[in-house]
């Protein structure tokens, strides 16, 4: 029997999983975030980047392509910086 239906005999499934991960990660950034100055600031100005792009994306009529325009700049910001 694979672990995929071991698990599913048991009633755990994927999204769940990640949405646990997912909170304990963002629970450790934010505290690695709190206890170094540096850092915070620097999640401050991501957060707030974040915003003005999610207000940008509210205000177009397609905000799906809007969506998509933001999640692109982004990925090409990352990837310029390696």
């Amino acid at each position: 029997m694979t672990n995929f239906l071991l698990a599913e005999n048991v009633g755990i499934d994927y999204r769940s999983v990640m949405s646990i991960l997912l909170r304990q990660l963002a629970r450790y950034v934010v505290q690695k975030a709190a206890s170094d100055p540096e850092v915070k600031e620097k999640m401050v100005k991501a957060a707030r980047g974040v915003v003005a792009e999610i207000k940008q994306v509210a205000k177009e009529d397609n905000r799906a392509h809007a969506a998509g325009k933001a999640f692109r700049r982004t990925y090409e910001k990352l990837r310029s910086n390696r």
